[in-house]
């Protein structure tokens, strides 16, 4: 089973800047997508941003142009490169693994523990 490790959260200033990291251990093979989500007090999980096993990402339109995602698929690991914060990306982050079959169904699907990002003065 692969888990994951998160890190790289905590507080920062509006304005400032955070990178998130996630790493899984073991291999993951075929196609996948890793992402990360993120739950404010009150609020659902919802989606920041994925990078596919094929290098596609996509984002939650309120990170857009803020933030960026990448991979590392040599060290199976995944980056939350986070810009200009605001206090409304206050948040426990999420990092999340789904192993995808050739029609794009979900075979299996990990979650990290979440990290803390906290954005205030």
């Amino acid at each position: 089973q692969v888990q994951l490790v998160e890190s790289g959260g905590g507080l920062v200033q509006p304005g400032g800047s955070l990178r998130l990291s996630c790493a899984a251990s073991g291999s993951i093979l075929g196609r996948y997508t890793m992402g990360w989500y993120r739950q404010a007090p009150g609020k659902e999980r919802e989606l920041v941003a994925t990078v596919t096993s094929g290098d596609s990402t996509a984002y939650a339109d309120s990170v857009k142009a803020r933030f960026t995602i990448s991979s590392d698929n040599a060290k199976n690991t995944v980056y939350l490169q986070m810009n200009s914060l605001k206090p409304e990306d206050t948040a426990v982050y999420y990092c999340n693994v789904r192993r995808l079959d050739t029609i794009g169904s979900i075979l299996w699907n990990v979650w990290g523990p979440g990290t803390q990002v906290t954005v205030s003065s």
